[in-house]
């Protein structure tokens, strides 16, 4: 809790990096709670989850960005174009890289695009945990020499390690003013959106490459029954019609399944019960509708 008479700080930070360099689980980890989806494929996150960490008397209202690549769909576009719009107001930018994985083809147009910004920059070298520290300092140094960053910090997004410090380092460069969000409410992402996004996860968890990323979960219904608790209704949209038997699974067990751990985790993080209900609909051209676009938290890019 925060004193009443203690100044208070509020600013916005943009989690920037490229696909799977472990933004969500960040995030997570700095609002002490699942608010943005962590999956092993790339590029999920779509629509910019907001998550707002607190630190004392600092509010930060995290964006957690979709991976910026080389867009070539209508898809890829809206998601790049969400990932930048959420660094244009922010009160600093934070980089995080996976020194393991990273590809220099993926990393070059962020430092491009960052070198030019005039917003506050912290870089974040992630999973020490897992990288040999020799090429880790090297790539630190590498980056450091190329863009101005106020700070560089090693961590683990995962177990945590080194998050408290910078997390401090980035409450420090928040300007003062009030909060945006009552103490309460950590996540400025739609409960509604939220949901889609588990089930999702839950696809690509339990079907891994047996579907193609192209695949939208549409929230349909959201509503609260008289006992307390949530009734809702998603529509799994794939674009090829074979796709539907895959989702289903012999006698709609793998619907079920995946039902069923998508309700559970929704459960535990909305702390009521739910009643989730799933159905699939194939439609070719979903990801060329307006309306799925708005749907899913995103602008529609010509």
């Amino acid at each position: 809790m925060t004193e009443p008479d203690a100044q208070t700080h509020c600013g916005m930070v943009a989690v920037i990096g490229a696909p799977n360099a472990g933004k969500s689980t960040l995030v997570n980890q700095l609002v002490g709670q699942k608010v943005a989806i962590t999956s092993a494929k790339a590029q999920t996150t779509r629509a910019r989850m907001l998550g707002v960490a607190l630190h004392g008397p600092v509010q930060m209202v995290l964006v957690d960005t979709p991976g910026i690549f080389a867009p070539r769909r209508r898809l890829d576009r809206a998601m790049v174009s969400a990932a930048w719009e959420g660094a244009e107001s922010a009160d600093a930018i934070l980089l995080i890289v996976d020194p393991i994985k990273q590809r220099r083809h993926e990393l070059e147009p962020l430092i491009e695009a960052l070198e030019k910004r005039p917003e506050k920059k912290i870089l974040v070298l992630n999973k020490v945990d897992r990288a040999k520290k020799e090429p880790l300092l090297a790539l630190a140094q590498e980056l450091g020499e190329k863009i101005d960053f106020e700070e560089i910090y090693f961590i683990s997004a995962l177990t945590g390690d080194g998050v408290p410090e910078m997390k401090q380092a980035l409450a420090d460069m928040m300007p003062e003013g009030p909060w945006m969000y009552p103490e309460d409410q950590v996540s400025d992402a739609s409960e509604r959106l939220l949901a889609a996004e588990i089930t999702r996860e839950q696809l690509y968890q339990q079907l891994h490459e047996e579907l193609p990323y192209d695949t939208a979960v549409r929230p349909e219904q959201y509503k609260t029954r008289p006992d307390g608790s949530l009734e809702i209704h998603q529509q799994i949209v794939v674009t090829r019609d074979s796709q539907k038997p895959i989702v289903l699974g012999k006698g709609g067990r793998q619907i079920k399944a995946i039902g069923e751990a998508a309700r559970k985790e929704l459960s535990e993080i909305l702390g009521v019960k739910v009643h989730l209900f799933l159905h699939v609909k194939h439609s070719e051209g979903w990801s060329d509708d307006k309306e799925v676009f708005e749907e899913m938290g995103l602008d529609w890019v010509k």
